[in-house]
C-alpha cells in the first residue's frame, strides 16, 4: 500500500496565489522525486474548534487560512530517500516558503485501507 506526508499550515489569505504558485512548483518537484500524487486544499469550511481543530492546531491569525496538503508515494521505502534527496533541493530552504512553517504540523502515514 501507499505511504502518505500529510500537512497542515497557516497561510495568509492574501497570499493564496503565491501559496498556489509554489505548491505547483513543489508538486512538480516531489512527483519528479517519484511521488504519485500531491494535493493541496485551501480551506473553506474549516470550524474553529473549542478544545482541538485546525486552526488551533496551527494557531491561525485573522487573516490567515488553513491549507490541508498530502503527498502520496508509492511505499515508505520510495519516499525516505526522496526525502533524503529533498533536503538539499534549494525550493525547501525555510525562507522561501509562503508560509509559517514553524506552526505547520506534519507527519508520515502508512495506508492501511484504500478503496
Amino acid at each position: 500500500m501507499s505511504y502518505v506526508d500529510g500537512f497542515v499550515a497557516p497561510v495568509a489569505t492574501a497570499d493564496k496565489e503565491t501559496y498556489r504558485a509554489h505548491a505547483a512548483e513543489m508538486a512538480e518537484i516531489f512527483k519528479g522525486e517519484g511521488a504519485l500524487a500531491v494535493t493541496e486544499c485551501w480551506g473553506d469550511q474549516v470550524p474553529e474548534g473549542e478544545v482541538t481543530s485546525f486552526p488551533l492546531a496551527v494557531k491561525l491569525q485573522p487573516e490567515e487560512t488553513v491549507v490541508f496538503s498530502w503527498i502520496v508515494w508509492p511505499s515508505r521505502d520510495a519516499r525516505d530517500p526522496a526525502w533524503e534527496r529533498l533536503s538539499d533541493h534549494p525550493k525547501m530552504v525555510p525562507s522561501e516558503m509562503p508560509f509559517d512553517g514553524k506552526r505547520m504540523i506534519y507527519g508520515g502515514f502508512e495506508a492501511i485501507l484504500e478503496a
